[in-house]
């Protein structure tokens, strides 16, 4: 289940609340991976050269939504105010690698970075997935423009790369501020048609629908239905379209595509694909605009899927978990095996997260997995970290096994316990505490005989 998020943002703060805009109150399983794309993220020079040395306040919010729900933030790609973000469930992040990003700027003849597209792609158990967030030129007569930048940004990500080109993963996900608007009809003739709700008049005209039918490049690319209102342009804080003197016409800007490549190869060949050569499927389960989100001139849109894999990669590179239990009060031991084929390194590395970790540099400390090797055999070795790095509240944990040659998490363990530094921090046991205390007594009492 992957949930795909637009919005142009208009330079604006988050907002309070995006339980609806990420479906957290949804009935049904949770999603498995947010792809989340931002236009016009607030990108002065002092905010921007910021952000560089930090997270910038989009980023840091959805992390702070997403983290505590078991996600984390896998990936992310900034260019001045378009903004690329992707996170993933825990039990995913073993079966993602090949992760790059990208961008490509196309403002002011490809020196300016406002205009342009970012993308993320990797790896998801053995297929390829790009995910392109763009921001088009505006208004009504820049239709080709918008076409030229699109199919540039297109060829020109990870050209001269070892990467597959866009058009060459199995599925490729392109939204963002498209910028195409609503051709030959009036401004009356529009908003009639929308208060009518009779979109389907107004669909013919969008700038995006006519060019599919005769843009090659354009042609696999396969949108949901347009039933819900434009998305652009709205007063602040409100729903009714721009009442300022420009009185912009309504439009469509904010869209979300995709293109699944073996469709297209079944589409240029004679005869159907056998069941066993398609090895993945995009389905929309839902297309819609969110009406109560006012903070900018644009509304949010969102994208609901469900991608059907037949997996290529079904066993975790590396197994890890916790030697026995553990405690802040002594030193502690990690025992993990490899799959034969594993490309290990002297710089993979294993942290130890909080369950709610944010990012790969949230981690609370790690071990070099050969400098802190303390044994070794063909089936499993084992890593020491000191007690002296364990944070002494103790709490609930994981560890993540990090492939330097991979560039990527290969494993990752169940949460567990860490039990608190009593001492140090000058606390009592606790009930549960002094029961598990009794049970190490009476083990250790049981392996002196």
């Amino acid at each position: 289940r992957l949930h795909v998020v637009t919005w142009n943002v208009g330079t604006a703060s988050p907002p309070p609340d995006v339980t609806a805009l990420l479906h957290l109150d949804s009935p049904g399983p949770a999603m498995d991976m947010y792809v989340i794309g931002l236009q016009e993220v607030n990108s002065g020079v002092i905010n921007f050269l910021s952000d560089l040395a930090f997270d910038d306040p989009w980023s840091i919010f959805f992390m702070s939504v997403l983290s505590p729900l078991g996600y984390m933030k896998l990936s992310s790609i900034r260019m001045q105010g378009l903004l690329l973000l992707v996170f993933v469930k825990h039990v995913h992040l073993p079966f993602i690698r090949d992760i790059h990003t990208h961008y490509i700027r196309t403002g002011l003849y490809g020196y300016w970075g406002n205009k342009g597209g970012v993308t993320v792609r990797l790896s998801l158990y053995g297929h390829t997935i790009c995910f392109m967030n763009c921001h088009l030129p505006a208004h009504m007569e820049n239709t080709e423009q918008r076409l030229d930048d699109f199919e540039k940004i297109l060829e020109t990500q990870f050209a001269g790369e070892n990467i597959p080109s866009t058009l060459d993963h199995d599925v490729l996900f392109w939204f963002g501020d498209l910028n195409f608007r609503i051709a030959d009809y009036g401004i009356h003739f529009v908003r009639e048609s929308i208060n009518n709700k009779r979109y389907s008049l107004l669909w013919e005209k969008d700038q995006l629908n006519m060019a599919k039918k005769k843009e090659t490049f354009l042609q696999d690319f396969i949108e949901g239905p347009l039933q819900f209102k434009p998305t652009y342009k709205f007063d602040l804080y409100s729903d009714v379209y721009d009442t300022s003197e420009k009185k912009r016409k309504p439009a469509w800007t904010d869209r979300i595509l995709w293109r699944v490549k073996n469709l297209c190869q079944q589409a240029s060949k004679e005869g159907e694909f056998s069941e066993e050569e398609q090895t993945i499927s995009v389905t929309l389960n839902n297309y819609i605009s969110h009406m109560s989100y006012g903070i900018s001139d644009h509304k949010p849109v969102t994208g609901t899927f469900a991608l059907e894999l037949k997996p290529l990669l079904s066993e975790p590179l590396v197994t890890l978990s916790p030697d026995g239990e553990w405690s802040a009060e002594h030193d502690v031991l990690i025992s993990y095996s490899a799959l034969p084929e594993f490309p290990s390194s002297a710089w993979d590395w294993i942290g130890l997260f909080k369950v709610a970790f944010r990012d790969m540099n949230d981690y609370v400390t790690y071990a070099w997995v050969e400098d802190d090797e303390v044994s070794s055999s063909k089936d499993s070795k084992q890593v020491y970290m000191s007690a002296a790095e364990i944070p002494d509240p103790g709490g609930e944990f994981l560890l993540c096994y990090y492939s330097n040659n991979l560039q990527s998490i290969v494993g990752i363990s169940q949460p567990f316990q860490i039990l608190p530094n009593r001492t140090l921090l000058g606390e009592n046991p606790t009930q549960e505490e002094n029961s598990w205390m009794q049970k190490r007594d009476n083990l250790e009492s049981h392996n002196e005989f």
